[in-house]
């Protein structure tokens, strides 16, 4: 039985650490969502958000955080303040957020296989860009402990202060966005989005991208199936299934 136990455990672990490279494509230029795929924020997010509503009397449930996932932090206040019916306008419940955020962000930690995957790339030149629902002043103070390694992206495109993305993800704009302000303008399926959250993928496919998800290993599997690829970390990507220059 021992055995038995053993050889399933290495089966189910390889399976975990492969993908199938069926109808795979070819890309020159990459795109990475941040938040929960860069950086360990999601349950700072989770955090903050919990407690904004249980100011009010209120919980913040798993099916109001799929709802929000991977959206724009003024997305994301409207749909609570009008589920929950919060005696609050958006806008307040975002100033109180993004107030809460400028402490309890500062210095999240790179996720597994981040920081080696964009040191890669920069080091290969391969063009890469960052595509956040955040807005700029989240960002500057997420990236603050990261200055040169966030120096590499080509540009950022901050969803929620960008007045060119005029819709959130799961809608492409964001994507579409980040790949014209490359130099070169790629077209989109020459583009590699990196993404955690199943609206973001929608995001990536939707404006004609290839999509790797690195998604929560909580998340109900059935919310992957549109991803290109799935991989339990950044640390298990090989770039050269898609034409990019192989780690060293």
């Amino acid at each position: 039985m021992m055995r038995v136990y053993l050889l399933n455990a290495v089966s189910n672990t390889i399976r975990r650490q492969c993908y199938s490279t069926k109808n795979v494509k070819k890309v020159t230029h990459c795109i990475f969502d941040m938040d929960g795929l860069l950086l360990d924020t999601e349950q700072v997010y989770k955090k903050m958000i919990t407690q904004i509503c249980a100011k009010y009397g209120h919980n913040y449930t798993e099916e109001l955080m799929m709802k929000v996932l991977g959206g724009t932090e003024q997305r994301l206040s409207e749909i609570l303040c009008k589920d929950l019916n919060l005696p609050i306008t958006p806008k307040e419940f975002r100033d109180q957020l993004l107030e809460m955020g400028d402490t309890m962000l500062a210095g999240s930690p790179l996720l597994d296989g981040a920081e080696r995957l964009i040191r890669h790339l920069h080091q290969t030149k391969v063009p890469f860009a960052l595509a956040t629902s955040s807005s700029a002043r989240s960002v500057e103070t997420k990236v603050a402990k990261y200055k040169e390694l966030f120096s590499y992206f080509h540009h950022m495109v901050m969803g929620s202060t960008d007045k060119e993305v005029k819709f959130g993800k799961p809608h492409p704009d964001i994507f579409l966005v980040a790949a014209a302000r490359f130099p070169d303008k790629p077209k989109p399926e020459k583009c590699l989005v990196f993404e955690d959250s199943p609206h973001g993928v929608t995001a990536g496919v939707s404006a004609g991208m290839q999509v790797v998800m690195v998604p929560d290993p909580h998340l109900d599997k059935r919310l992957t199936t549109h991803a290109t690829i799935v991989l339990p970390t950044l640390a298990k990507f090989q770039p050269e299934i898609f034409g990019l220059p192989a780690f060293q």
